[in-house]
């Protein structure tokens, strides 16, 4: 494959600063059945990326049913079963063995890939980034992470409460924000509780830092000020919930409430109340006041606080607007999200917080469907690296060559700056209200989240790394060869003609929507590697060519930015 020269990866730099994409031609398929294209379009929004056979799924069943077979669909597998089978087989080897955040990732890319419950894969990683937990805390251990990414694939059809109340519980997240093991005030040494967890489930998990009106909206007051959602007051009345709960264990004592005497699912079981540490005192929040009692009552204190947060008016929109940009485009309109938030708060059957509904109007709706407003200037969300990756391997068909899924550590700003819940921070990679400054998406006032791990180190690093992995594979090499490989059967059998390929091209990775300025300049570039008339060399010609299509396609901004 030919060595990439520096301009592209300045040209790239450029085009992901302007956040533009090319506006191609197409148009709703309204009650017909989906065109190549528009389900190419559909599954970009609802999958890890288009293969043939899920386009031609979609053409068959038409994008509701296929929604349906998908929500009903169980997951093949479990991360925590995957990884406790990776840790047997290394104990085996060496009995000292422990796992490690590699041996989640593993699981991560292999599902993420072959998974055929791809709308589920693609809710577990968006839910992953509202619901933050990071293996960049070392509390935070690889079994637990498994298990907690389990959790949100488990509720990512189900109710809005059940899954606040399981990632609550859920002693990763108990670790990761320092509420697991925590205690009631102590009036004579003047200790209160660890407010860290009371803070960011409502900040970023429910209800944000201002009130919304249904179409996420900013309610102010008369002087145009934006109205706070909460109080510190508000905090630490909700920090007191949040005691008295520590890790699982089927004889609790004072000493496993510290950490004492771990029961070997400690890390992967919700945590459990212990009374002698929750707070007695009156705890006020959110207009919400629970007396002070003599008796305690974490589990009933719990279920207020949690019941409180979900009927708050600002979580359909503030949610729904999330898994807008998360699926389909950083800048939904109002009435998108007003449409989304709506259905959250009542899915038609009088049900609050029913995700399959949310997720069904999300990918259902006209803005996300329409060929018109996908043309539109301000359409469209930068394509996460972690998504990119996982596009290729599914629309070129590449396999796992160990059937391991190899790929470790992509989080370095040379290679994708993303791992799977390895996130710098509870704020995530990028902030849902991230604008780039200094940009034409800045001054318009637009948002662009995932844009807020670009600049030029990780421009670079992306096209190094698809080079690579696109040329010789990614993950691990054994003998020499990479784990994670594609073949490109079928762009070899076309590559003769560089029409097709480049035709090829636009219908997987751009949904039909290449430009034709960029369709001329890969057919060029492919026809300059000339093919012999026969030989073994023809073959490798054939290869280089699908190669360099593949590759023109992923470091272009029509790809980058999806529409």
């Amino acid at each position: 494959m030919p060595r990439t020269p520096r301009w592209l990866g300045v040209l790239a730099a450029l085009a992901l600063a302007s956040c533009s994409g090319a506006r191609g031609t197409g148009s709703s398929s309204g009650g017909a059945a989906p065109t190549a294209a528009e389900a190419a379009r559909f599954l970009t929004q609802a999958t890890y990326g288009a293969t043939d056979p899920t386009i031609g799924q979609v053409r068959a069943s038409g994008y509701s049913a296929w929604i349906d077979q998908q929500i009903v669909m169980p997951a093949p597998a479990s991360h925590q079963s995957d990884v406790e089978a990776r840790l047997v087989a290394l104990k085996a080897v060496n009995p000292m063995a422990t796992l490690n955040p590699v041996d989640f990732y593993y699981s991560y890319w292999d599902q993420a890939v072959t998974g055929p419950d791809q709308l589920r894969q693609r809710m577990k990683l968006a839910l992953s980034e509202i619901f933050v937990v990071s293996l960049t805390d070392t509390n935070v251990d690889p079994r637990g992470a498994a298990a907690y990414y389990d959790m949100l694939g488990a509720n990512a059809f189900g109710n809005f409460r059940t899954l606040l109340e399981q990632v609550t519980l859920h002693p990763m997240m108990g670790v990761y924000l320092t509420w697991l093991g925590n205690q009631k005030e102590d009036l004579a040494t003047g200790a209160h509780p660890d407010e860290n967890y009371a803070r960011e489930v409502m900040q970023l998990m429910t209800i944000g830092l201002y009130q919304l009106n249904l179409d996420g909206t900013v309610k102010t007051d008369p002087s145009g000020r934006p109205l706070p959602t909460y109080t510190a007051d508000d905090i630490s009345g909700l920090a007191k919930v949040f005691t008295g709960y520590s890790y699982y264990s089927p004889t609790p004592t004072n000493g496993t409430f510290r950490g004492g005497a771990k029961n070997v699912d400690a890390t992967v079981r919700s945590m459990i109340p212990y009374p002698n540490f929750h707070s007695l005192s009156g705890k006020t929040f959110l207009g919400t006041t629970i007396p002070a009692s003599t008796v305690s009552n974490p589990a009933g204190d719990l279920k207020i606080a949690l019941d409180t947060l979900f009927n708050d008016p600002n979580v359909g929109p503030f949610v729904s607007r999330q898994l807008i940009q998360r699926l389909v485009t950083s800048n939904p309109s109002p009435a998108y999200v007003g449409r989304v938030a709506a259905v959250f708060n009542d899915n038609g059957k009088g049900v609050r917080g029913d995700m399959s509904a949310v997720v069904r109007a999300i990918l259902l709706d006209d803005e996300a469907r329409s060929a018109t407003t996908a043309g539109g200037l301000n359409f469209g969300k930068l394509r996460e690296p972690m998504v990119r990756v996982t596009n290729w391997a599914r629309a070129f068909g590449a396999t796992s060559q160990s059937g391991e899924w190899l790929i470790a550590s992509t989080s370095a700003n040379t290679s994708l700056s993303q791992s799977a819940l390895t996130a710098p921070s509870v704020f995530n990679f990028f902030r849902p209200g991230y604008s780039p400054p200094n940009t034409r998406v800045g001054t318009a006032g637009l948002l662009a989240p995932e844009f807020q791990i670009v600049d030029e180190v990780t421009v670079a690093g992306y096209l190094n790394t698809m080079q690579t992995t696109i040329d010789t594979g990614i993950g691990n090499a054994t003998g020499g060869v990479r784990d994670v490989r594609a073949a490109y059967p079928a762009e070899i059998a076309i590559a003769n003609d560089t029409g097709a390929l480049a035709d090829r091209m636009n219908l997987l990775l751009l949904n039909g929507r290449m430009s034709a300025t960029l369709r001329g300049r890969i057919v060029e570039a492919v026809g300059a590697i000339a093919v012999p008339a026969s030989g073994t060399a023809v073959n490798a010609a054939l290869l280089n060519r699908a190669k360099l299509a593949v590759f023109m396609t992923m470091a272009s901004s029509e790809y980058l930015v999806q529409r």
